[in-house]
């Protein structure tokens, strides 16, 4: 038994020879265990009882059986050693400085949401010298280079040049260990929560940043994009006829290079030069021989800057899917590379070095996280730029391992080839830039005075923020101090000695108290109080018995209340507990007593009423009752700090509560009285009804010589009365309308019956509540006492069917009746509304005849009720659309027509714009998944009539539900392509109502 529980039974063992009148005060202490010895730390203890010594197993956590363990409620914080960062939550302001000063290492940016694409290229950029420099000699046309800014305003950048400027100087002397890029993304217009394809970006801010600088007077700066980045390719075409040569010289910024299907650099080098032969109906016309000839072209390299960007395609189009996909291919490059053997002239100088490789860490086009390594020009050492964090290389080696094993997480994992050295492997860069080698001396870049200037500003005002930042520690240290001596001396004074006053106070406060984070509320003692409005013993679990002095300090600091001394111990609520467990443990005595009493016959009228039901349970009904007060302390009380269970929860399990029959409810009337059903009840003793009322106190009583209830013996009779007035209704109905009750002999609009000129109409609805009511026992069903003809007509009393519609679609909704059985109708029922049907036959012409209804149809409603129709033919929530392969013209069939179903989503409806009824915007994307044909590459019709248009609806394209609609398949793999279609015939897919139609 778990020492919480063998503490619980110890509490309350003296009830056993106790009786409750005779409950002292020395009885209501060991209750709420007063007596038991206090925990001491790390120790196994013993607590004294009064009959028993149970023990806590484990004084290193807290007992919750035991008011007076104190140990393990967070006082080991305040007890042990002083750390000095526990006194506050404050960071460190040393952990946002630069490391190393401004002259040894590198600053992060900040990643605003998903920013990390623009910050890897923004410190590529910023270790290009070349284009550092020039970017601090450009000025903008409110102020001239060095120009210095006025020290009572902020500066704000206007241009891109002017948030590089800024930005890079201070990644350059900024005294912080990360810098803020927001200015500068925001002026670009970037979405920070949606990363953006990085190749693309560099493109477009590229030629962005170019034809900014393009207005600048200071050649250094118009032409530093073009000297730094730009190089020259031609294509070039030759004639096989004449062998004339056609060439287009081209500038490029970066050279996009294919990698699917190569290991090797060299080979994606050497596949974009690759020569491409032009013949058949590619073939080119040449000017010389004025006709088309057969042809070769290949682009040649005539120059290449200073920095080579090599882009790596990994992301591509798949084709099979209809989106992009990351290539994981593993690529192979060198830290030299010579592109002379690429060149088309040979004489020049074209040996690079690596200086920086931009990695894609994710497996998917669509997510995953960008970093940079990046070689410092000035030192050759590789730094490794992710975000904030800056971490350099050892050794002056490039090093990608780590962002390998983080790229695919699938177990079928392609082993990375061998790399010899001065090599290297990846499956995760994007993108590869090498620097012209040289042997100049690397350049020295100084940050230029006005934007010096604006750095140390912003280098004060991050000193201010660190001193003031130590300043507001050193204060919270300090405080933490004289609190944690504090506690520690009332911590110590905490226990209650044995005979001194004392006072209960909640654990859970206790715990707050040594909780610096959460800094105590007011004591609250509410929640633990009993219905007598003191401490209830089913709390003392959660709550610990403490000093008076010590409570007279909280209660003086913190407020609160009520107290809960010793003269909060409840009497009354002891004594209860007492009684009911002695009726717990004499509960199997008197189960037996009662069992035997109840073989007994009783004679005369010295007997009780019992129900038969309350006698089988009553044992189990004791028991619950008994384990009542546990509950109703638990759910009244509720727990402690405002954690009581919502009020409309309690009456709601209040009135399960009292649905519930109690002892002796089964043979009570709705009147309150004894019930008249003999069968439901029997008679007991005396003995044992005294018994049983010592645990159902509250039980409804009935001597044996009781009247049954007389209202009941009324309704009784009167029901007898009723059924048997039912079952002569029903067979006086039925025999009346022998045919209608059996459908046999019916008329029919279809093929008029010759005897007869006029049908009359009833509901289909009435003729089935009829048939009910007849065929079923009467006294299960009430009797169908009016016609209801109401619902065949509109709100201006006109019919709503034509009589063409009664032979077909409508017929469903009515029943004919022949003129003979409307006489007998009319006098079984309540007739509402006549409806009748009359046949008029021309003279002579007894073939032709005109239908008339009585009363007349109305036009305006029943064009009314046909729109409604065909707007719920067009309600797609859950409907079906079949889909039929087509293949050479015929159509590909299996036992189970593929279909899609469609379904409607009231969200997605309130988002969209308004439209008409029924206009849903199907997901025809679903057929691409089931038959692998892409969106473009979809030829679906309906009767004829080709679906092209990608902004149409269902509504609009005449689609309902139960429709068919025809796939036309695209020939089998893509030309010049091998790549087979799976043949898939059938498919399902779910339409949601704002996806578009194709």
């Amino acid at each position: 038994m778990a020492p919480r529980l063998q503490l619980e039974k110890a509490a309350w063992r003296w009830t056993e020879t106790v009786p409750p009148e005779a409950v002292t005060q020395e009885h209501i202490e060991a209750a709420y265990r007063v007596g038991l010895e206090p925990c001491q730390r790390g120790v196994l203890s013993f607590p004294r009882v009064m009959d028993g010594p149970p023990w806590c197993w484990s004084c290193r956590r807290n007992c919750r059986g035991n008011p007076n363990c104190l140990v393990g409620i967070g006082e080991h914080v305040w007890l042990g050693e002083i750390d000095e960062n526990s006194f506050h939550n404050i960071d460190d302001p040393n952990c946002e400085t630069r490391r190393g000063g401004t002259s040894n290492a590198f600053v992060g940016l900040t990643n605003l949401g998903a920013t990390c694409y623009v910050n890897t290229f923004l410190q590529m950029w910023f270790l290009n010298l070349e284009l550092r420099q020039a970017l601090y000699l450009c000025s903008s046309n409110e102020r001239a280079v060095g120009e210095s800014i006025p020290k009572d305003r902020d500066y704000e950048p206007q241009t891109i040049c002017e948030h590089l400027q800024y930005l890079f100087a201070l990644l350059q002397n900024s005294k912080r260990r990360y810098i803020d890029p927001s200015g500068f993304v925001k002026a670009l217009g970037l979405d920070t929560g949606q990363q953006q394809d990085a190749q693309e970006f560099s493109k477009l801010f590229m030629s962005l940043l170019e034809d900014t600088l393009s207005k600048q007077k200071n050649p250094d700066v118009r032409n530093i994009v073009q000297k730094q980045f730009c190089g020259e390719y031609a294509y070039v075409t030759v004639c096989n006829q004449c062998g004339r040569e056609s060439k287009l010289v081209s500038k490029f910024y970066e050279l996009e290079l294919n990698i699917q299907g190569h290991k090797q650099l060299t080979d994606c080098i050497t596949e974009f030069l690759k020569e491409e032969k032009l013949e058949g109906d590619n073939r080119y016309f040449c000017e010389t021989c004025q006709s088309k000839q057969n042809a070769t072209r290949k682009i040649r390299l005539l120059s290449l800057p200073c920095t080579l960007n090599l882009q790596l395609m990994r992301f591509v189009f798949d084709r099979q899917t209809g989106h992009k996909k990351k290539l994981n291919t593993y690529i192979g490059f060198s830290e030299l590379l010579d592109m002379e053997p690429f060149m088309e002239q040979k004489n020049g100088v074209y040996v690079y070095e690596l200086s920086a490789v931009l990695i894609h860490r994710g497996v998917s086009a669509y997510s995953g996280h960008y970093i940079a390594h990046v070689k410092d020009p000035q030192t050759g050492e590789w730094y490794k730029f992710n975000d904030e964090d800056i971490e350099k290389m050892e050794g002056k080696k490039l090093q990608l391992g780590i962002e390998e094993d983080l790229a695919e997480p699938s177990k079928s994992q392609t082993r990375k080839p061998k790399c010899g050295k001065g090599t290297h492997c990846s499956r995760n860069a994007y993108m590869l830039v090498y620097r012209l080698q040289t042997r100049e001396k690397s350049l020295t870049v100084e940050v230029p005075a006005f934007l010096q200037e604006l750095v140390e500003r912003d280098n004060c005002k991050f000193e201010e923020w660190c001193n003031e930042m130590a300043e507001m520690r050193k204060q919270s240290v300090a405080r933490g101090k004289i609190k944690h001596e504090e506690v520690k001396e009332l911590y110590q004074r905490l226990p209650a000695e044995a005979g001194s006053p004392y006072d209960f106070i909640s654990l859970e406060w206790l715990q707050k108290w040594l909780d610096e984070s959460t800094p105590p509320k007011p004591i609250d003692n509410t929640a633990c109080l009993c219905s007598h409005g003191k401490l209830h013993p089913d709390k003392i679990c959660i709550m610990k018995r403490i000093s008076e002095y010590v409570a007279d300090f909280f209660y003086r600091r913190y407020g609160g209340g009520p107290r809960l001394n010793v003269k909060a111990l409840c009497k009354d609520c002891v004594v209860e507990r007492c009684r009911i467990l002695r009726l717990k443990n004499q509960l199997n005595e008197d189960y037996k007593t009662v069992t035997n009493l109840l073989k007994i016959t009783v004679k005369g009228s010295d007997g009780f009423w019992v129900g038969k039901a309350s006698l089988r349970s009553w044992r189990q009904l004791a028991l619950e009752q008994l384990n009542e007060q546990d509950e109703d302390a638990e759910h009244s009380n509720g727990k402690l700090n405002g954690n009581a269970p919502n009020k409309d929860e309690a009456n709601e399990e209040k009135r399960e509560e009292e649905e519930e029959l109690n002892f002796n409810e089964d043979i009570v009337c709705p009147h309150g009285d004894l019930c008249i059903s003999e069968n439901e009840r029997r008679v007991v003793s005396k003995e044992a009804w005294k018994k049983l009322k010592q645990y159902f106190p509250k039980a409804p009583e009935f001597p044996n010589n009781k009247e049954c209830c007389s209202q009941c013996k009324i309704l009784e009779r009167e029901g007898e009365e009723n059924e048997a007035l039912h079952k002569m209704m029903a067979s006086e109905q039925k025999t009346s309308l022998q045919n209608l009750f059996h459908d046999k002999c019916r008329p029919c609009l279809g093929n008029w019956p010759q005897e007869t000129d006029e049908l009359y109409i009833v509901s289909q609805f009435f003729v089935e509540e009829w048939r009910k009511f007849v065929s079923r026992r009467p006294t299960r069903c009430s009797p169908v006492s009016s016609l209801g003809n109401s619902a065949l007509l509109c709100p201006h009393g006109g019919l709503m069917f034509t009589y063409a519609s009664m032979t077909k679609e409508d017929s469903k909704l009515i029943a004919l009746i022949w003129p003979s059985e409307w006489e007998r109708i009319q006098k079984l029922f309540v007739v509402d509304h006549v409806v009748k049907i009359t046949r008029t036959r021309a003279a002579g012409e007894p073939e032709s005849a005109l239908y008339s209804s009585e009363p007349q149809l109305c036009p305006e409603c029943r064009e009314g009720l046909l729109c409604q129709q065909q707007r719920d033919l067009r309600e797609y929530t859950q409907a079906t659309i079949y889909i039929h392969k087509v293949v050479d013209n015929k159509k590909v069939m299996k036992d189970a027509a593929p279909e899609l179903n469609v379904s409607s989503s009231e969200a997605e409806e309130e988002r969209e714009e308004n439209k008409p009824e029924g206009e849903q915007d199907p997901d025809f994307n679903q057929i691409m998944h089931a038959f692998s044909v892409a969106p473009f590459d979809q030829n679906l019709s309906i009767n004829g009539k080709i679906l092209s248009d990608d902004t149409a609806t269902l509504g609009s394209l005449g689609v309902i539900p139960e429709s068919v609609i025809l796939l036309k398949m695209p020939e089998e793999g893509f030309k010049g392509e091998n790549l087979p279609l799976p043949p898939v015939t059938e498919a399902h897919a779910d339409f949601s109502s704002a996806s578009p139609v194709l």
